[in-house]
């Protein structure tokens, strides 16, 4: 499908550009393999991205957000403009080497892992930095932020601050569809946090003296099935409550006296958080229980400070560009907080993240470079 009438020329054309370049730079992002914590894959995946920035570009290293992570990457272009504009994405998958592989493509299908998380985005934020170096006179500044540890970040996202008072921030996590087939992009998501429960119980042997034990495991499986009683994806913060993952015991003949339940929350407030983690009990049957918030990401509703934004990019485009909410976590969220004018989900379409099957859809990358460039120029123009 392609999209010339009622384009606005710029937009066309340098989305041609872009989509031009594109799957080949997919294909070179997609061939290294840069799962979260490896810093060898990460300095990989900067070095290739490092190839496509504009010459304009100025370029930092700055430390990650995770401790003896690899650096982060800041690219910098000074225009002559007003407006400060950040494009920000993430180059870690949670692919390991061990099942990594290369780009290929089955019919309009580009298969590989991190193609639509996010390298498929990364690769589009780049392709709109090129095009705006060349119209310096839209911004005061251009930064492109790409970090290396989104999927598996622990610790607070320390590039925030820096960004504050940006004029816009724009995050490239996978695109999609309105309801009525409408070009789609983020303006809505959850909080997220991942509530961690520790038990201390006493072992014993569960053949002659299983009573003389505190069961972990008991305790454990109990009080994910308190927790998960709170589970309220249709009440007023549409907090959803998931027990993912318990470990527990290490023999099977002995009463297991350790191990730990993890949850996985989403609401649309993080205060929705605290009466589940109030909810696990300090003991239980002797078993000590001790409950902490864990990767806790703030919701991102930025609405009202988006809507005139994508008006004027319809218009740019000739087609209609809708806000739509997503539950996924993402840093879109934590420059929301000091950047109202916040759009995510500015990539290609795909699907299949964090699985074998991920993809992106190849003819997205020309459209989904429209949708970007759009609504940059109408952020950087408005």
């Amino acid at each position: 499908m392609t999209h010339t009438t009622g384009v606005d020329e710029f937009v066309a054309r340098a989305a041609l550009q872009i989509a031009g370049r594109a799957e080949r730079e997919l294909e070179a992002l997609v061939a290294v393999s840069s799962p979260s914590g490896d810093v060898g894959g990460a300095e990989e995946a900067i070095a290739v991205c490092g190839a496509m920035l504009p010459a304009q570009a100025s370029v930092e290293r700055t430390p990650s957000s995770t401790p003896r992570g690899a650096d982060d990457l800041i690219a910098r272009i000074v225009g002559s403009g007003a407006a400060r504009l950040l494009l920000l994405g993430h180059l870690d998958t949670v692919i390991g080497h061990d099942d990594h592989w290369p780009l290929r493509r089955d019919g309009d299908r580009l298969y590989g892992p991190g193609t639509v998380d996010m390298k498929g985005g990364v690769v589009l934020a780049l392709g709109v930095a090129r095009a705006l170096s060349e119209r310096p006179e839209l911004f005061s500044e251009l930064a492109l932020l790409l970090v290396t540890d989104e999927e598996w970040r622990m610790d607070p996202f320390v590039h925030v601050e820096q960004f504050a008072g940006y004029d816009a921030c724009l995050c490239f996590e996978a695109g999609e569809r309105g309801p009525r087939g409408q070009e789609g992009v983020v303006v809505r998501r959850k909080a997220a946090g991942t509530l961690r429960v520790t038990a201390a119980g006493r072992p014993a042997h569960s053949g002659s003296a299983p009573d003389q034990g505190a069961n972990a495991l008991l305790a454990l499986a109990r009080t994910a099935a308190t927790l998960a009683s709170l589970h309220q994806p249709r009440g007023d913060d549409r907090l959803s409550v998931v027990p993912t993952v318990i470990r527990s015991g290490n023999a099977f003949n002995v009463v297991p006296a350790h191990g730990e339940l993890v949850l996985d929350l989403r609401a649309d407030r993080l205060e929705a958080f605290e009466p589940v983690r109030a909810a696990v009990p300090e003991t239980l049957d002797g078993v000590r229980l001790e409950a902490r918030m864990e990767r806790v990401w703030p919701g991102m509703d930025s609405r009202p400070d988006t809507a005139a934004v994508l008006e004027r990019a319809g218009r740019l485009l000739g087609r209609q560009v809708i806000g739509v909410a997503r539950g996924g976590a993402s840093d879109a969220s934590h420059f929301a907080q000091v950047v109202p004018l916040t759009v995510d989900g500015l990539g290609p379409r795909g699907g299949g993240a964090h699985t074998p099957e991920e993809f992106v859809l190849s003819a997205s990358l020309r459209e989904r470079a429209e949708v970007a460039l759009a609504i940059a120029s109408a952020v950087l123009t408005g």
